[in-house]
């Protein structure tokens, strides 16, 4: 399968609330829709109005067809707008999703590289929230991520995620 990986633009918002929804596992919920990712404040944040000055990400489009097949992207969300992995007011939170016809094909890992080298030219560190049952822990603390101490809480869903920061200043990115 022949994909390229580009930079998010803002005409890209529509894939980004799928993303979203792929993101938060609404389809493990029942009949949500993408929809209800966009209805929902607490995750509407990380696409709503996508395009600000602080937004970095990147798409993987199928060569073929021009499909987006998958995406990450960091989003500051800081003040009043903090999202479920914040950790201050310099650090970005990171969110991945690949539809799950083309997961375990290398595709997230790729972007999380391009995405990785882009931040640490700008950010010293990203941080995330994540489901302590997501398979996808593991592999985040074998790249480096390191769960928080005492960030333990109860998400939306009724189950444990943990927050979750990778330092990049200290990090070669290329061993990803």
């Amino acid at each position: 399968m022949d994909y390229a990986i580009r930079q998010l633009t803002q005409q890209d918002e529509p894939f980004l609330w799928e993303m979203l929804y792929e993101a938060a596992h609404m389809a493990e919920e029942g009949d949500l829709t993408v929809q209800d990712a966009r209805n929902h404040p607490e995750l509407a944040r990380y696409v709503s109005n996508w395009g600000l000055k602080d937004d970095m990400g990147f798409v993987a489009t199928l060569v073929s067809s021009q499909q987006s097949i998958g995406a990450v992207w960091l989003r500051l969300l800081a003040g009043e707008n903090q999202g479920y992995g914040f950790v201050d007011e310099q650090t970005p939170e990171l969110a991945i999703a690949v539809y799950p016809e083309y997961r375990n094909q290398g595709i997230g890992t790729e972007l999380m590289t391009h995405l990785l080298a882009a931040a640490k030219v700008v950010y010293p560190s990203i941080s995330l929230s994540i489901r302590q049952s997501n398979p996808a822990l593991h592999l985040y603390q074998k790249l480096g991520w390191e769960v928080i101490p005492g960030s333990e809480k109860i998400n939306r869903v009724g189950g444990i995620s943990l927050k979750m920061k990778l330092d990049l200043k200290s990090r070669n990115i290329t061993n990803y």
